[in-house]
């Protein structure tokens, strides 16, 4: 049996693993990002969890949602 059948598989699972995490940070952060802006995406998370929000609701969790992103690091 060659190592290589070993180590190559093992290799490709590390890397792809790492790659995927990172590729969903950058997917959240700019499905978040435009969530801000839209309030519609906002209710439509809403309703996908089970909550139906009203107008100052709409308005807190448009404003909690900036205030996250304003104490995010950027790189």
């Amino acid at each position: 049996m060659n190592t290589w059948n070993i180590i190559i598989p093992i290799i490709t699972l590390i890397v792809g693993g790492v790659g995927g995490f990172f590729g969903g940070v950058f997917y959240l952060r700019q499905q978040l990002s435009r969530m801000q802006n839209d309030p519609e995406m906002i209710q439509k998370m809403a309703k996908q969890m089970g909550y139906n929000l009203n107008k100052q609701q709409m308005q807190r969790a448009q404003s909690m949602m900036k205030n996250q992103n304003n104490r995010m690091p950027r790189k």
